[in-house]
């Protein structure tokens, strides 16, 4: 069964790896996935988060740095260091890798987890911005087997684990949030 999966997973891979491989492709996934160039996004969204979201706004900002550094340690320094997979472009020798290969372990993808995470995070918060964030996500995750850089199940895997720990923060802000709201309007209570 184990054997089953791998060859489907490798199949996959190939399919993004090889068969879609063109050079208008290798240059729009290099971008999409080099996380320096999402900087300014991110700050865009942090910024309007914190001025337009009113208080659930200002909690989300705090939540999604927390949100951010728990799930990267917990991917790179925990689960990479356990299961400690080899990257399929050190694995396999006919992986195209446009942007050359690293030496640290393939599942899960902190790219796919860290993304998923803030995008379930935001999602629950903010749902109006689903598409943006999910579309984001998704397409984070796909550059990274594109460039053979990862398998698909260590996208996957890095999907759900961020899934998980974004909603588990945003149930935290939302009940921060709630709290916060209660104790606002018995204070009005109060004070009229």
């Amino acid at each position: 069964m184990i054997d089953f999966l791998y060859s489907v997973d490798v199949s996959v891979l190939y399919f993004f790896n090889h068969t879609l491989s063109a050079p208008f492709l290798d240059k729009f996934f290099g971008i999409i996935t080099n996380v320096n160039n999402w900087y300014i996004s991110y700050l865009i969204l942090l910024g309007i988060s914190f001025t337009k979201g009113g208080r659930r706004g200002k909690f989300a900002v705090a939540g999604v740095l927390i949100l951010i550094l728990v799930t990267d340690q917990f991917g790179a320094r925990l689960v990479k260091e356990w299961i400690q997979r080899p990257r399929p472009c050190n694995a396999l020798p006919d992986v195209i890798t446009p942007l050359g290969c690293n030496g640290t372990f393939s599942f899960p993808s902190n790219h796919s987890l860290n993304n998923f995470a803030a995008a379930v995070f935001f999602y629950k918060l903010f749902p109006k911005i689903k598409w943006a964030v999910f579309t984001a996500a998704t397409l984070v995750a796909l550059s990274r087997v594109y460039m053979g850089l990862h398998y698909p199940s260590d996208i996957l895997g890095g999907a759900i684990i961020g899934s998980l720990f974004g909603y588990a923060f945003s149930y935290a802000v939302l009940k921060a949030d709630e709290y916060f709201e209660n104790k606002n309007k018995r204070y009005q209570i109060i004070k009229n």
